[in-house]
């Protein structure tokens, strides 16, 4: 079936790769690579990190993946008849050279009508969480994922598929010296886990000043943020409440959680304005990613009310004025977007498929499907004109 023809070119903000297994190991140092193990258990592989065998991602080599939106129905019509998750997922398939390699993505994306993607990795997701208490080792870890992408997607694939280097805060000179060697190896955008910074004396804000020069050196560079869905940590307190102590399982039901799923970025949206950093920095270009837009008017709401009664917390600046200067979001396909719209403007609205996760669209121009409504001018924007002014193409 040929794809749909859209009037404007695509530029998707939220697509992935899935990584090999040697991703998190080929360039770490010897000292570290007993950090990372990947282990048979009952007949499957499974990745082993510091001996802590994780779940998080119950196929981490990704040679047996769900189809591409699988998930689409789902999120669009829930779940009337409690369909357990493989129910949901279905059938699976094995990983084509394109969800693998850059040259074979990009005659997919061809396929597929996409003209642009970042491309955002899987595994590094699971990073940052599990070696909190060892920053030097994340430090490690991220920098030999980062040589990774480099060697085989590049950071900037001929100017259509924008691969996101990782960087970790817990030591700010470094993460300066990291910022500096992406973006001279050419990153446009560099991904930014949306949670606290882990560290020596235990985790704080990234928009705490101490973090300042590194996102001095940001607007410098007039690099994108992105802040992805991630493991945030917040599944220890999710634990507390529930008596045990899980980590991060994403796929398996868990109403608890479920209720509490934006908490992350609503915290990490307000951070930025509560900790002063958007105050200090005003240009920073920052989107967040595939964390949907439901939180947004909640949050905005309550800063507005704060704001109303202790303005002298925000330098008696207005919050909610700065998210709306410097946020953009990605909503989900099923959420439509004139609320959005609504509370932050169209030129603040990103178009992010997930491709080819099965939580997305298994065609990323069916996201237009739900901006008919809108003039044509604005569809081109937020399916990727938007995301073209960021990254400056």
């Amino acid at each position: 079936m040929p794809v749909r023809t859209l009037p404007y070119p695509l530029f998707d903000a939220d697509n992935h790769l899935y990584e090999t297994e040697d991703s998190l190991t080929k360039y770490l140092p010897d000292r570290y690579k007993s950090a990372i193990q990947y282990v048979n258990v009952n007949g499957r592989t499974k990745i082993a990190v510091r001996g802590q065998i994780s779940e998080y991602i119950p196929n981490p080599t990704f040679e047996v993946v769900a189809r591409p939106g699988a998930m689409e129905e789902y999120f669009k019509n829930g779940n009337p008849e409690g369909k357990s998750r493989r129910e949901i997922f279905g059938k699976s398939m094995k990983a084509i050279p394109a969800f693998r390699e850059p040259a074979a993505r990009l005659a997919l994306m061809d396929e597929l009508g996409v003209q642009r993607s970042l491309m955002f990795p899987t595994l590094a997701s699971l990073v940052e969480e599990r070696m909190r208490d060892d920053p030097k080792l994340i430090v490690a870890v991220v920098h030999a994922l980062n040589e990774w992408l480099l060697d085989v997607w590049k950071f900037n694939y001929e100017d259509r598929i924008f691969t996101t280097p990782v960087i970790t805060l817990p030591f700010v000179d470094q993460a300066i010296e990291e910022l500096d060697w992406v973006v001279a190896n050419g990153a446009k955008v560099i991904l930014v886990r949306p949670a606290p910074v882990p560290g020596l004396e235990g985790p704080r804000s990234f928009a705490l000043p101490e973090f300042d020069p590194f996102w001095k050196r940001v607007v410098e560079h007039d690099i994108l943020v992105a802040m992805h869905s991630s493991d945030s940590g917040y599944s220890r307190y999710d634990a507390e409440w529930e008596g045990n102590n899980s980590e991060m399982l994403p796929f398996v039901t868990n109403t608890f959680r479920m209720v509490n799923e934006w908490r992350p970025v609503q915290d990490t949206v307000a951070s930025w304005v509560c900790h002063g950093a958007l105050f200090r920095h005003p240009d920073l270009k920052i989107a967040v990613i595939e964390n949907g837009s439901a939180w947004l008017k909640p949050l905005l709401e309550t800063l507005a009310d704060v704001y109303k009664k202790a303005p002298e917390g925000f330098g008696m600046q207005d919050p909610v004025a700065a998210i709306k200067k410097s946020i953009h979001v990605s909503p989900f396909y099923e959420e439509g977007v004139t609320d959005l719209i609504d509370l932050i403007g169209v030129d603040r609205v990103l178009f992010g498929s997930d491709y080819p996760h099965p939580e997305g669209l298994a065609e990323p121009t069916h996201f237009a499907d739900m901006l008919g409504h809108l003039p044509e001018a604005d569809q081109a924007k937020i399916m990727g004109g938007n995301l073209a002014r960021l990254l400056g193409v």
